[in-house]
């Protein structure tokens, strides 16, 4: 390369250097100024859910739409509205629930969660916003038959993996658990004679008793302390857990959680 060769290329790097900084800078100004574009960074509520627990949060088709629905859901948009935030609905295992929390992949978790001390000490839980007891189901023909827990002695127990009706299981003596991740697959193990019971929690359980020939509620009555259900948080998101807090504190005040789950039972119970 001759001279005017090598002077030429040094303007022509000198000229791009130049523009280069010429653009940082009008970005960095625009940045500063408050006049990018956010559009694309809306605010989101990513809530996590397992959609199998009617009238809590089931899928229903809606306006030919197959929909997540229920008071859990009602609740929910009521928080990200709050915020002025978008929800994001995430339909996943119930067991994987509080590992995708705590992994920051959804921002909160309303599943019907109980507030068990264990799950406190990975996760913050919020105030009760709903209680209701549990309840044993088992096929018509056996409704005398496990009457009462003791009776329950020795069964074979369907269950959800994760959740406190599975703590009451393991407490019944010498019952025989099948764990699954959804309620639906129970209610498949009764129907076919390889569970003998599952217990439920109550809503939940009258609403497949409703809809599905040959179960029935027996008198049994399991007994639990955390009979409450709360909302999961990320452990240390302050913040977001006090704006939780309020918009639960209103909507009791309103009267509005008892009208949601007297909604979603309903549609639950439809065809």
């Amino acid at each position: 390369m001759n001279k005017w060769g090598k002077i030429s290329l040094g303007m022509l790097l000198a000229v791009g250097l130049l523009t280069g900084c010429g653009q940082n800078k009008n970005e960095n100004n625009s940045a500063a100024a408050g006049n990018t574009d956010t559009s694309a960074a809306a605010k989101t509520l990513t809530l996590g859910t397992s959609a199998d627990f009617p009238p809590y949060e089931f899928h229903k088709v809606v306006d030919g739409k197959d929909t997540i629905v229920g008071f859990d859901i009602d609740i929910a948009k009521d928080i990200a509205a709050d915020m002025g935030a978008e929800l994001v609905i995430k339909d996943l295992p119930f067991d994987s629930l509080l590992n995708e929390l705590s992994s920051g992949r959804i921002d909160i978790v309303i599943s019907g969660l109980s507030p068990t001390e264990e799950r406190r000490k990975s996760v913050d839980l919020s105030d009760v916003y709903y209680k209701a007891e549990q309840a044993v189901v088992v096929r018509e023909a056996d409704k005398d038959k496990f009457a009462t827990m003791d009776a329950l002695k020795g069964a074979k127990i369907g269950i959800q993996t994760g959740s406190i009706q599975e703590d009451i299981a393991k407490g019944i003596e010498g019952a025989q658990l099948t764990s699954l991740g959804k309620i639906s697959e129970i209610v498949l193990q009764l129907q076919s004679n390889r569970v003998d019971a599952s217990i439920m929690e109550g809503p939940v359980a009258k609403s497949f008793v409703k809809n599905v020939p040959g179960l029935v509620i027996t008198d049994a009555k399991p007994v639990v302390e955390d009979d409450g259900y709360v909302i999961g948080i990320k452990k240390g998101n302050a913040e977001l857990l006090e704006q939780v807090n309020k918009t639960l504190t209103r909507l009791n005040s309103e009267g509005k959680i008892e009208a949601y789950v007297a909604a979603a039972s309903e549609l639950a119970e439809s065809k």
